[in-house]
């Protein structure tokens, strides 16, 4: 019989959920918007509303889901599925999501981090299902991180490790959102190129990055793309920091594989190809030869199979 999980993607503006199979085929997917103005309790409602429409268009009894995996932004308490403290959730610290949900649903729930459950979805269903050694990188609003060591997900002694965005890279450089100076996430994520952006506008006002009616990541690297000065500059800056914390990642925990996802993912070879070109600069020699680093296959559903793989994970 094909075990099939729920899997859900929480974010602060829209929430994805799908039905996942064991091979990662989505059976039924769909997109509603979070409205986390509107409390955690109405949040909830919604999404187990969505998950009942998405079980009535498919056809499959609630009694063949084994589980449903959440993914959810910030510190997350994954034993007992409450989130304990998330910027994008303003009132959701010390929520228990999962119990929750479980009323609501009648259905086993399983909360992680979203940056874990990414590489708990690449462990699943990436290029490089199975291997017992991964890091990943989701690049997006900010910086999240996931470590597998040993074919087990790194989480720490209260579940807070792999915060690999706020490793610090500049230790004088720019702001970050957690109080710091000069970490990953205040140098590569989509929020730290927009701010940078902005920055030079000052320096380089005739940047066809300003003549853009939006600023934002993609009309960044788009730019540098066609060789604008300013936005070379910024994807520089991105993927040197990139390269710098990788090669400490790599020290640290030996991966066989680096996998980068997210929205900013989607610049392709401008970004992979500017941090390996960087690397070898912040790598030992020792190391050469011992990973891979590549971009997600998986960017488009990556956040619903990831959620998806925390049940597999979790009941394996």
């Amino acid at each position: 019989m094909v075990r099939r999980v729920i899997g859900i993607d929480l974010g602060g503006t829209e929430t994805k959920i799908g039905i996942v199979e064991e091979d990662g085929k989505i059976v039924e997917k769909k997109v509603i918007p979070t409205r986390v103005s509107e409390g955690r309790t109405t949040v909830v409602t919604r999404i187990g509303e969505a998950i009942n429409e998405l079980l009535v268009q498919s056809g499959i009894d609630s009694k063949q889901i084994i589980g449903i995996g959440v993914g959810s932004p910030g510190s997350i308490d994954h034993d007992t599925g409450t989130v304990l403290f998330s910027p994008n959730l303003p009132d959701w610290s010390g929520f228990g999501l999962a119990a929750m949900l479980e009323r609501v649903t009648g259905i086993r729930t399983f909360v992680e981090n979203d940056a874990n459950s990414f590489i708990l979805g690449e462990w699943a269903f990436g290029e490089f299902k199975g291997s017992q050694h991964m890091v990943g990188l989701t690049l997006g609003t900010g910086v999240g991180g996931g470590v597998i060591t040993h074919g087990i997900l790194m989480t720490g002694s209260k579940g807070y490790g792999g915060e690999l965005g706020h490793t610090i890279v500049e230790p004088e450089g720019p702001v970050c959102g957690c109080g710091s100076h000069g970490c990953l996430e205040a140098l590569a994520s989509a929020t730290a190129i927009i701010n940078l952006a902005r920055e030079y506008s000052k320096r380089f006002p005739q940047s066809t990055i300003f003549a853009s009616p939006e600023i934002n990541a993609k009309v960044v690297f788009d730019a540098a793309r066609e060789g604008d000065l300013a936005a070379t500059l910024i994807v520089e800056r991105a993927t040197r920091a990139l390269a710098i914390a990788i090669g400490n990642f790599i020290h640290v925990f030996n991966p066989e594989h680096i996998v980068i996802g997210g929205g900013i993912s989607r610049a392709g070879d401008l970004l992979i190809n500017g941090i390996r070109e960087k690397l070898p600069a912040f790598v030992m020699t020792s190391f050469n030869g011992t990973f891979s680093i590549t971009l997600s296959k998986l960017v488009e559903n990556a956040g619903i199979t990831g959620a998806a793989s925390i049940v597999f994970y979790r009941t394996s």
